[in-house]
């Protein structure tokens, strides 16, 4: 999905450009098994890094590729930011704002969020009888805009200092890790064709 065309480019292009245009990001770095992704970031003008095939499976973590990442870097660097690809919305005054935030926040790493899309007291699990009777006891029915405020991961930008990442690896730091709260209208992030579709149309409305 990450080279179907959204909005007049492949989806990966979308970040690649709000990496490249941030003031902080000193170096962009595509990793990939698949030799069209590795292409179109040699034609965007960033460093494309050909992950090997046991980084190609399933199980393969994310820390697991960073690691592999830092690893073919010559210059030694303080923070990695990760920047999805499936967050095309995401844009580069963004990722400018979670670095200040880190910044001024004397922190280890930045994790972007976003409202939930709907008040979680809206939810309850439900079992193979599919009955309701206990969903409707439990939930909390006051209106959206009456609701406690909750925050979500969006997947949007991730920070963190490389050596605590080496250390605990994650990118969940045990401390020290604050939230960058981002505007819901620039946290989609495409899993499916309907978050494609969502994504598409507020690109093109704006």
């Amino acid at each position: 999905k990450n080279i179907l065309n959204l909005n007049g480019k492949p989806l990966i292009s979308w970040t690649i450009e709000a990496a490249l245009n941030s003031d902080y990001i000193t170096n962009t770095i595509v990793s990939s098994d698949n030799h069209n992704i590795l292409e179109i970031a040699k034609n965007d003008g960033v460093q494309a890094l050909k992950r090997p095939l046991e980084l190609a499976t399933d199980t393969t973590t994310t820390f697991d590729t960073i690691k592999h990442v830092l690893k073919h870097q010559e210059e030694q660097y303080d923070y990695i930011i990760l920047l999805q690809p499936t967050s095309p919305l995401r844009k580069t005054k963004h990722i400018n704002e979670a670095i200040e935030l880190l910044i001024e926040k004397k922190s280890d790493a930045i994790i972007s969020v976003c409202e939930v899309f709907h008040p979680i007291q809206w939810t309850m699990k439900l079992d193979n009888t599919q009955d309701m009777s206990e969903f409707i006891k439990n939930i909390d029915t006051k209106r959206s805009q009456e609701q406690e405020v909750y925050y979500q991961l969006n997947g949007a930008i991730y920070i963190i200092d490389i050596k605590k990442l080496l250390e605990q690896k994650t990118l969940f730091l045990n401390e020290n890790i604050h939230a960058y709260i981002m505007p819901k209208e620039n946290s989609i992030d495409i899993d499916d064709k309907i978050d494609f579709i969502c994504a598409e149309s507020l690109l093109q409305t704006k």
